[in-house]
């Protein structure tokens, strides 16, 4: 059987209004500007409204990316929402966004591989649409992480802010598209980036409370060690697989994490700092959102030609990773 070539038709973004600087966050907890700015390389992040959730974010985003498609609501197959801060544990993100957005066909689910969600969601739209199951799928990465991030942690919340990207991906012309993916896990990693309580496992109690379990916890040294070690090699694994060589990307878009977890990845893969996506000083780390997001700026601002190399990469808990190559 043959599959049918599978691409990004249109791309949106939304970030909401709220900017949080690193001044702002001097005077919450023992930090400054140039230590965030030297060790992260992020300048300021957005916050959601108090009355804002993930699928508020994730629809803004999706009616953009429809429109740039120019595909309707109602033509659309499925939908899957990447995200680890979903409204509420069930229904799916996916299931509030579809009757948002009065897309009355669509299957909807919700996948979790924190920051890897997208790539991860990615794979699963595009093998329904090359085989034929579905035509058109609606693919978001949104997170609210202020509802999850604790404000006295000064390792944790110089990171993370809120915000969506999202994709609808469809039938492209043979030779354009996805060309591969390389996803990964390493489940023993699993306790080093985590939200402990709120589960089956460790229920909300006023003790879990207390004890702040709700919040995100990150052994930031090791993950950091694992983040620059897997960023290089899931690329280039899903080059090898493409059988593209590293010469010919026009664009890396890696997830928004670190600046210096960026750089090493663009070290290895021999690329100048003009051929990737960087927007981390604007919006830290938005987990699943943060690739979308940055695909779709460089959407905006003409950097994505027809016929160019696209990497997509990143990692996240779980320990979770993911690449894909997409000619545009």
């Amino acid at each position: 059987m043959s599959l049918q070539a599978v691409g990004v038709l249109g791309t949106g973004r939304y970030v909401p209004e709220r900017v949080l600087t690193n001044h702002e966050l001097e005077k919450m907890v023992d930090t400054n500007d140039e230590w965030i700015v030297t060790r992260t390389g992020i300048r300021e992040r957005r916050i959601a409204a108090p009355e804002q959730a993930s699928s508020d974010l994730a629809y803004e985003a999706s009616k953009i990316a429809l429109d740039k498609a120019g595909i309707s609501p109602e033509e659309i197959d499925l939908i899957i929402v990447a995200t680890i801060t979903p409204d509420m544990s069930f229904p799916s993100t996916a299931c509030i966004l579809q009757d948002k957005l009065g897309a009355k066909k669509a299957a909807a689910f919700d996948l979790s591989a924190a920051c890897s969600g997208f790539i991860y969601s990615l794979a699963n739209a595009s093998n329904f649409i090359a085989t034929g199951t579905y035509k058109y799928a609606l693919v978001v990465g949104a997170e609210c992480l202020s509802k999850i991030t604790d404000y006295t942690d000064r390792n944790t919340c110089i990171l993370f802010g809120d915000g969506a990207g999202a994709v609808v991906l469809g039938p492209v012309a043979e030779g354009r598209g996805f060309k591969s993916f390389e996803l990964g896990a390493d489940g023993t990693g699993g306790p080093l980036l985590k939200v402990e309580a709120g589960g089956s496992r460790c229920p909300a109690s006023p003790q879990s409370l207390e004890g702040k379990q709700h919040f995100i916890y990150m052994a930031g040294a090791e993950v950091f060690k694992f983040a620059v070690r897997i960023m290089g090699s899931a690329a280039e694994d899903a080059l090898r697989k493409a059988g593209i060589d590293k010469s010919d990307v026009d664009l890396l878009v890696p997830h928004q994490a670190n600046i210096r977890i960026i750089q090493s990845a663009l070290q290895r893969l021999a690329l100048s700092e003009d051929k990737c996506m960087i927007n981390l000083h604007k919006y830290g780390n938005v987990s699943a959102a943060s690739i979308p997001i940055a695909l779709a700026e460089a959407d905006e601002e003409g950097r994505l030609k027809e016929g160019d190399c696209v990497v997509l990469v990143g990692f996240g808990g779980g320990l979770t990773w993911g690449a894909s190559v997409l000619v545009w």
